[in-house]
């Protein structure tokens, strides 16, 4: 019998020719509430960025005849709001700015995040010490109340709105760096390439990030559902897109004016909210299952 090759991997169990990844993805499809909240998120990017086509007026035109419509009018699906615009352009093009104002905060949030943790948890020593302090000050404010501040500071408007978001995501992803840094940087896998003669930062960037992105992609989905909560809260106050910007967190507000005549101008956008945060909990949740190294097929 031959002896097997010191060089070749191990197979996994299960699937012997299969990679990580693929067997992740592979959980991942098989879990349908994942799969779900998967395909709501992208029909929901997809109708924003279609909003032009899709809407049927134009998301700022005012028909008074048509305030407060109620669902099912002619030429006004989902009605009119409190001034006759109609609901249904309201909400796709409000879609974008929701979206935009969900995604890009967290995305800027971890790139500064993953930064600031992996070099301070691989280099160690005062810099790890000053990063760390600046974070704990940070972090010594509830995140929407600190969201809050700063954008009431800025004053209202979509990047501004934007901004604050981003500094409330950067802790939360550079302490989560930092802890999974800590805890490869022990691993025989990263004595063994030093001891070969790789360099400090060959080793970061090659053996250690590769290692920590499980944790941190998870973490992306469920950062994404908080940050949609925590925007629309502060558009909700007046501190995002001003009007007459269709926005949902604003259409919500809105709403509440007329709730009792007309329940379905802020029904509509509320339900959206609910189903965005909810379908990315769900594929965040999918997605830790799927890349959780201890679960076998």
């Amino acid at each position: 019998m031959t002896a097997p090759s010191a060089t070749s991997a191990p197979p996994v169990p299960g699937c012997p020719s299969c990679s990580p990844a693929r067997l992740a993805l592979g959980r991942l499809r098989r879990d349908r509430f994942a799969v779900a909240g998967a395909a709501l998120v992208a029909l929901l990017l997809a109708a924003a960025l279609a909003a032009p086509l899709l809407a049927p007026h134009d998301p700022t035109a005012i028909v008074p005849t048509l305030r407060l419509a109620p669902v099912g009018s002619p030429g006004y699906p989902l009605g009119g709001d409190e001034l006759g615009r109609c609901v249904l352009s309201r909400m796709l093009w409000g879609a974008r700015l929701s979206l935009l104002v969900a995604f890009v905060p967290v995305l800027v949030s971890l790139l500064v995040g993953v930064v600031a943790g992996a070099v301070a948890g691989w280099a160690g020593g005062l810099l790890d010490e000053g990063v760390m302090r600046i974070l704990d000050v940070l972090l010594a404010f509830p995140p929407i109340l600190l969201a809050l501040g700063i954008a009431a500071s800025l004053g209202p408007g979509t990047w501004n709105l934007i901004a604050s978001l981003m500094v409330i995501g950067v802790p939360v992803f550079a302490r989560l760096t930092r802890a999974a840094v800590l805890g490869v940087r022990s691993r025989l896998f990263i004595e063994a390439a030093e001891a070969l003669g790789a360099g400090r930062n060959a080793v970061l960037g090659r053996h250690v990030l590769p290692n920590i992105v499980a944790p941190i992609l998870v973490y992306v989905t469920l950062q994404c559902g908080r940050t949609v909560i925590a925007a629309t809260g502060l558009s909700f106050l007046g501190l995002g897109a001003p009007p007459p910007a269709p926005d949902w967190g604003g259409m919500l507000a809105a709403g509440q004016k007329v709730l009792a005549v007309a329940p379905h101008v802020a029904t509509v956008p509320g339900l959206a909210i609910f189903l965005l945060t909810v379908a990315l909990n769900l594929l965040g949740d999918g997605l830790r299952d799927a890349l959780d190294p201890t679960l076998k097929d």
